[in-house]
């Protein structure tokens, strides 16, 4: 009886938790599709918003999808090669420049934004493109590609393949693209959705390092917040979650089976 009792209670706590935490959700989603939000829901819903916000921000929706895209492509061919290296590595040398490629994540976005502009930003062109925002990005989402791959690294006997592959006379790329990324596959799928998601939502890095011709979505939502109606902005944030939702649960049906494959 007693244990049934702190099952109920735990799982009570958990949905109060839930509701306070995704409720918030809920309502900017109403908002955005209210006619009046402020009057209430009896004036009905409508899209009129959502059209309005795609009128104003289809540039900055876009523009995050390249940023993410362009991410993605170089964490992909400098983490993947990288958490290799690094595993096949191994010793302090290896901790320690895991440690220096993850240090970004630590560093406050705003910090690691002005650190680039002081470095790069007497480069005109450069400093004014799309680019160097995906530059920010990679620097921040790399150390996630490195540690999902560097996770399934280290639950398969890779030496093993590696030497199976080079007694048969395989060079060492083709070892690594035929043998070693497929079975690092989980990894790579896990890291990359990770690193797109934090793509599209990341705003302190990107608030510090846009101009106004390469906004991203995270700050045309905090200019439209500030700026437009609620019923605009909370329309903004509903484009944003259509965007961003879909890739969570992408992610976390990838994350599962690798979670049934390294077990408890």
């Amino acid at each position: 009886m007693g244990r049934r009792w702190t099952t109920w209670t735990g799982v009570g706590l958990t949905a109060l938790l839930t509701l306070f935490l995704i409720l918030p959700v809920i309502l900017s989603i109403v908002a955005g599709l209210s006619v009046n939000y402020a009057r209430g829901l009896s004036y009905g819903l409508t899209l009129a918003w959502v059209g309005q916000v795609w009128d104003l921000y289809a540039d900055t929706i876009l523009r995050s999808l390249i940023v993410a895209v362009a991410t993605l492509v170089m964490t992909l061919l400098i983490g993947v090669p990288g958490a290799y290296a690094l595993v096949r590595r191994g010793g302090r040398t290896a901790r320690i420049m895991e440690e220096i490629v993850t240090l970004p994540v630590a560093i406050p976005g705003l910090a690691l934004a002005l650190g680039l502009i002081i470095t790069y930003g007497g480069y005109g062109t450069f400093r004014q493109s799309t680019l160097f925002i995906a530059v920010g990005h990679v620097l921040f989402t790399l150390p996630f590609m490195l540690r999902a791959v560097m996770a399934v690294l280290e639950t398969i006997d890779w030496r093993v393949l590696d030497e199976g592959a080079a007694s048969l006379g395989a060079p060492a790329w083709r070892r690594f693209v035929d043998v070693i990324v497929p079975n690092v596959r989980e990894g790579i799928l896990a890291g990359s959705l990770t690193v797109v998601t934090l793509s599209i939502g990341e705003f302190n890095l990107t608030w510090m390092m846009h101009t106004p011709t390469t906004k991203t979505l995270p700050v045309g939502l905090a200019d439209a917040y500030a700026s437009m109606r609620l019923e605009i902005a909370s329309a903004y944030t509903l484009v944003f979650l259509v965007m961003i939702v879909p890739l969570l649960v992408g992610l976390q049906m990838v994350a599962a089976p690798q979670r049934e494959r390294l077990g408890p």
